[in-house]
């Protein structure tokens, strides 16, 4: 490679100059060398400020071409470049070059990927990487109900699970990035995710329901098996609604049955068709499922923002379009049956 490097600048100083780049990262690389190492190293390749900053920890390494710790606050950056590992930004590197960025001949963006190389190989050597998003294969072998224990355990392990640690299997509907949701929920303990077929997937040690994100539908699994929890996940993610965005399987009870009855026998049902008719009125929609989720006529009137009169006025008129008297018990469970019944034909 040396003999490489003295022939091609020979021929072109340039194409040299990026082969010794490469040699120059390769090397401390095989050194094995140390974040701080690599930015003081780097500093003096590049004859200028060299920083470093990881976003799990907000550790940020900073060297002169001195081989000091840059003192003083940061002078902006002339060229930076993330760190993406497993599909997750994890941080940056970057230069602090005076002068106009982008000079002809410039090796910076060279010596910034292999920078960024290095960096990831020292984080993923002393991790495990602290980074959410994981190989969806993985993922899926951990959770698979054809994965035999021995599989399963691996796949957990390589995932950074230790075993025996008790881990949360969550259904997810996202407009958020999922490794955003993942880091929400649960903060300060080993968290993966990874999308899977039509829903994303997230393997949590511990899960803090009021920390999933505003517009996030998430569905809970119990923490027996994997497979199961799985199931149970993407089950409960089926009984979320705009008003109940999260749902733990072990809080629907019997109400899990429902899941189990086919498209077919559930718009069979006569409840069922006539809730698909007040469907296309949202108004109705909406009236019905703040009575059904309160199951009071006042404190539906506060959900929806209106006189307690005007709501007695359109439930009476629903009861009349379901056939269903919905101020008795038994009517107001029956609608509600029959509401989550048709809900769960679209989830």
């Amino acid at each position: 490679m040396e003999a490489l490097a003295v022939r091609l600048s020979q021929l072109d100083a340039e194409a040299g100059g990026a082969i010794r780049v490469v040699m120059f990262y390769d090397t401390l690389m095989r050194r094995r060398v140390d974040l701080p190492a690599l930015a003081r190293a780097s500093a003096g390749l590049a004859e200028c400020v060299v920083g470093i900053r990881l976003h799990d920890t907000g550790r940020v390494i900073r060297f002169g071409p001195d081989g000091r710790p840059a003192s003083g606050p940061p002078a902006p950056a002339s060229i930076t470049s993330p760190l993406v590992l497993d599909e997750e930004e994890i941080g940056a590197v970057w230069l602090e070059r005076p002068g106009p960025p982008g000079l002809p001949g410039s090796l910076d963006d060279l010596l910034l990927d292999r920078l960024g190389i290095a960096v990831m190989a020292v984080v993923e050597r002393y991790g495990p990487a602290r980074t959410t998003m994981a190989d969806p294969a993985l993922v899926e072998l951990a959770i698979s109900p054809d994965s035999d224990e021995a599989a399963r355990a691996r796949a957990l392990r390589l995932l950074g699970f230790a075993a025996g640690q008790p881990v949360h299997v969550l259904a997810v509907r996202s407009h958020l990035p999922l490794d955003k949701v993942g880091g929400a929920i649960c903060p300060a303990r080993p968290v993966k995710a990874a999308p899977l077929a039509d829903v994303g997937v997230i393997l949590a040690t511990t899960v803090n329901p009021a920390r999933v994100p505003e517009g996030v539908r998430a569905g809970i699994g119990a923490t027996e098996s994997l497979d199961r929890s799985w199931q149970q996940a993407r089950t409960a993610l089926r009984f979320t609604t705009p008003r109940r965005p999260v749902v733990h399987h072990d809080d629907l009870g019997a109400l899990a049955l429902l899941a189990e009855i086919s498209r077919d026998t559930a718009r069979g049902n006569a409840d069922v068709s006539a809730i698909i008719r007040v469907a296309e009125t949202p108004e109705d929609l909406e009236t019905l499922d703040a009575y059904c989720a309160t199951g009071s006529l006042r404190r539906a009137a506060d959900l929806l923002h209106l006189h307690h009169s005007s709501v007695a006025r359109r439930i009476e008129q629903l009861g009349r379009t379901l056939g269903i008297d919905l101020t008795e018990p038994t009517g107001l469970t029956r609608a509600s049956l029959a509401l989550t019944a048709w809900r769960l034909l679209d989830a």
